[in-house]
């Protein structure tokens, strides 16, 4: 073979070489590329799950404080409507007829009362003569303090060992703490089991 021969074979063995190894470096760029477009498509929709996810969190997290925030408006108009039956109630006892403060008196005084106790009547309190001449004020030897308190209607009773708040405000305060969930239940009942 001529040397120009054997110069064109290398020349052209290199050009093939060349052309080979650009279309290697081709087929991989493209393979390069196709993988970064997964990739950032992967990173895309994970991002899009990410946000979603979020966005469902901070809307269920609003949606529970609304919840509670309802929950607390209707607990205060639940408890608004309580405080206002014990106010119509207080009311009522204060105005109760002769007959039925003394009836409740003399009850009080039975259950409470210890020998020697003082009687100190509220203010308003328009039954303290027909109390003091209640049996039971003799029975157990009760004195009239002479004094007056500024209580709900009812009386006070100052004893040896411990006195006894007996006023109309305290005996329904103590009945609201020992009844007020079962209150409750019967004014908001609405057919539906309350948990």
């Amino acid at each position: 073979m001529s040397k120009e021969a054997i110069l064109e074979r290398i020349i052209s063995d290199a050009q093939t070489a060349a052309d080979a190894t650009v279309a290697e470096a081709e087929g991989r760029a493209a393979e390069i590329i196709a993988e970064a477009e997964a990739r950032a498509e992967r990173d895309r929709q994970g991002t899009f799950a990410i946000i979603a996810e979020r966005s469902k969190a901070i809307a269920d997290g609003k949606a529970a404080t609304a919840r509670l925030d309802a929950a607390k408006v209707m607990l205060a108009a639940k408890r608004g409507v309580i405080d206002e039956v014990y106010a119509r109630a207080l009311e009522k006892l204060k105005a109760l007829p002769q007959k039925d403060a003394v009836r409740l008196a003399e009850g009080l005084l039975l259950s409470y009362a210890e020998d020697g106790d003082e009687l100190v009547f509220a203010t308003n309190f328009a039954y303290k003569a027909q109390v003091l001449k209640l049996a039971v004020v003799a029975e157990k030897n009760l004195k009239n303090s002479g004094k007056t308190a500024d209580i709900d209607g009812g009386f006070i009773l100052i004893g040896k060992n411990s006195d006894k708040d007996l006023s109309y405000s305290a005996l329904l305060a103590l009945d609201r703490e020992e009844r007020q969930a079962e209150i409750a239940a019967k004014l908001f009942s609405d057919g539906v089991s309350n948990a």
